[in-house]
């Protein structure tokens, strides 16, 4: 081993070590449930006193290896056909403040360090979604969350709010308006599923996280500012938001000007209950506006030029426009599915996210009671992304996308499949073995296919 490697491991069982003994009064927690789970005030026998301040944490340490793969020619952008290691780690500490009535404000101070395969590059959904854009040797500290949450209680019955990350301990109405303004993550209020959301808990590729073409503006870490309204009267939701872009596409410095380049986004929520099985379908629409190039330019001014079409150099004001559906279901007490399907118009460059066009997904968690494990858990899911003709034809041209570029293409979906077994050995800790098999890599039938090894330890408090 390294010195590097023990170092990590050193500084990783420091740090699991303390977020673990901070912990030992808490309950246990469902490695497979979100982390902002609200729990109905039946399932209670009276309900928790209300909150003022809270403390929470997480750290989360995954190490990846990708064996060689066949490869009939490499790129600049291609994910290397030679083996690779990677990992990442990340530590979060969340504060939260009650002010007055139904407002809170949290404060969350993060650290990430990492190595990504090929620099992050060669794959539409990337083999570890906490390094999707961001991955840096040396740690690096900086502020992930500063936001306001108001509530407007509107009646319609109340229910208890279990405390958890950026959620206060209390009592909520089942109609209310919510506002949430400040830097924190789309992810955090859009497309936010409990099967397949976060890498932390669920699964590490980022086809998983949220849509794949849903190019959520962010800066290069995944946070951006912006506000978000929500309406919701018990089983309905509706969601409007707008949030600042990146400077540059996939950049760390936001742009500023909220009138000229933004993303909105519009999400319709309903939740059902079928013989007991709840379950919930969202329709996600969003259009991004930012100085972009299009494929079709790059490719229009390389034909004049005889040079490589590149993005780069036909930048202008354009908008991407997108749809997404997503279904999630519990079976028994035990299971846990869902479906995704989204599709994006692709005319342009990826700006803020992975370089997927349209895709569908589909995979389920199941929980370890059926052979009296009930805190391990079980994961599965598939997912299918794709470009559009545009796309497809400035790659096969030799042209460089943010994340792909194998300087030709003879193009194919690109098809991931992932599995992982999640296991707590001791309290508040959880191991989770994880495989990932990838056809296609970067959409190219002439490389791969790829696998992808991989392991990770998380704590939270």
């Amino acid at each position: 081993m390294s010195l590097r490697n023990l170092l990590h491991a050193v500084l990783l069982t420091c740090v699991l070590t303390g977020f673990c003994r901070m912990a030992e009064s808490a309950e246990p927690e469902d490695p497979t449930a979100s982390l902002e789970a609200v729990a109905p005030a039946e399932d209670h026998e009276k309900a928790k006193a209300e909150e003022q301040a809270s403390v929470h944490g997480q750290t989360t340490y995954i190490r990846q290896f990708k064996p060689g793969f066949p490869a009939d020619y490499s790129g600049p952008k291609s994910l290397s056909a030679s083996p690779e290691h990677g990992y990442s780690w990340t530590a979060t500490l969340s504060f939260g403040l009650r002010l007055w009535q139904g407002a809170s404000v949290y404060f969350d101070p993060e650290l990430l360090q990492g190595v990504a395969f090929s620099n992050s590059q060669g794959l539409g959904g990337l083999a570890n979604a906490e390094l999707a854009k961001a991955a840096d040797a040396n740690p690096t500290i900086y502020r992930a969350r500063l936001f306001l949450r108001q509530e407007f209680g509107l009646g319609g019955g109340s229910e208890a709010v279990e405390p958890a990350i950026h959620k206060l301990a209390g009592q909520q109405d089942k109609r209310r308006i919510v506002l949430t303004a400040g830097n924190f993550s789309v992810l955090d209020v859009f497309n936010s599923l409990e099967y397949a959301h976060d890498p932390r808990t669920e699964f590490f590729n980022t086809s998983f996280a949220s849509h794949a073409s849903f190019d959520y503006p962010a800066d290069a870490r995944g946070y951006t500012w912006g506000a978000a309204l929500e309406y919701i009267d018990d089983e309905w939701a509706v969601r409007l938001g707008r949030f600042l872009q990146p400077r540059e596409p996939n950049g760390l410095q936001l742009d500023t000007r909220l009138l000229e380049h933004y993303g909105d986004m519009l999400e319709l929520e309903h939740g059902y209950d079928i013989s007991g099985q709840a379950g919930k379908i969202r329709v996600l629409v969003w259009r991004n506006h930012a100085h972009m190039g299009a494929f079709s330019d790059a490719l229009a001014l390389a034909a004049r030029t005889g040079s490589p079409p590149d993005v780069g150099e036909v930048r202008r004001e354009h908008a991407k426009v997108g749809v997404g559906v997503s279904l999630e279901q519990k079976i028994g007490e035990a299971l846990g599915i869902y479906v995704r399907a989204d599709w994006a118009d692709d005319k342009t460059e990826s700006y803020a996210f992975t370089e997927v066009g349209r895709s569908a997904s589909a995979g389920g968690i199941l929980h370890g009671g059926g052979w009296g494990l009930p805190m391990d858990g079980i994961g599965l899911a598939a997912a299918i992304n794709g470009l559009s003709p545009e796309h497809r034809a400035y790659l096969a041209a030799g042209g460089l996308g943010g994340f792909l570029g194998d300087g030709q293409l003879r193009y194919g979906p690109e098809q991931v499949l992932e599995a992982f077994y999640s296991f707590r050995p001791v309290p508040h800790l959880y191991i989770s073995p994880d495989i990932q098999f990838i056809r296609h890599p970067g959409y190219n039938r002439d490389r791969g296919p790829a696998r992808v090894y991989g392991i990770r330890a998380h704590a939270q408090f």
